[in-house]
């Protein structure tokens, strides 16, 4: 219930993060940033609407928006590289059996995609929750070769955090914004599980009319 409320009121809980702690919020959002997408067992940290809440603060003159994207940039290409590291080392043994911290459920949406998408997969799951985890751990297992998958974890990072922090910076103070927060973050969740959701609904239709026809 807390990880929902924080999800819900993430504005809310940074600033005052902000408030009583000031500099450290960097440290946070580096922490929360580099967990989620290296820690393939934390798949539901909030990073879309994170980014787009740091924005809106970054536009108050509470932090430095260059210094904002450069260390979020950092910790998210970080953290692809750690999972897609432990992916590669420890992946194989989770992909045959259950495992009571990563779904495997998860695993396998994911390497259906990646088998659909190729490595730019990389690059679309950063805005995908859930998938976003798990990519770089399935491209780890895939034996995808470590530098292009590099190139495409930069690439995805920079990509993810810049536009999130810009929509937040140019768009989260707008009173319409500001009052409605909340359902502004269901949208923001909304549109990133959307292209799931149609590639899902895609490959189930598919798969009918394969038994069908």
């Amino acid at each position: 219930m807390e990880l929902i409320d924080f999800i819900l009121h993430v504005d809310r809980h940074l600033t005052e993060f902000v408030a009583a702690n000031g500099i450290w919020i960097y440290a946070l959002l580096f922490l929360i940033i580099f967990v989620e997408t290296g820690f393939v067992v934390m798949p539901l940290l909030p990073g879309d609407s994170l980014l787009f809440a740091a924005g809106a603060i970054a536009a108050t003159g509470a932090m430095d928006p260059a210094l904002l994207c450069l260390l979020l940039f950092v910790a998210a290409v970080l953290g692809d590289t750690l999972n897609y590291h432990v992916g590669h080392y420890i992946g194989p043994k989770v992909f045959d059996h259950e495992n009571r911290f990563i779904k495997r459920e998860y695993l396998l949406k994911t390497n259906a995609f990646f088998e659909r998408h190729g490595g730019k997969t990389i690059i679309i799951a950063r805005f995908m929750p859930i998938i976003r985890t798990f990519a770089p751990f399935v491209a780890g297992v895939g034996a995808m070769q470590y530098f292009r998958f590099l190139a495409f974890n930069v690439i995805g990072a920079g990509l993810w955090v810049v536009s999130f922090v810009a929509l937040g910076y140019f768009f989260g103070n707008l009173p319409a914004v500001k009052e409605n927060f909340t359902l502004v973050i269901f949208a923001i969740i909304g549109i990133s599980v959307l292209p799931g959701v149609i590639a899902w609904a895609r490959h189930t239709l598919k798969e009918r009319a394969d038994r069908t026809g």
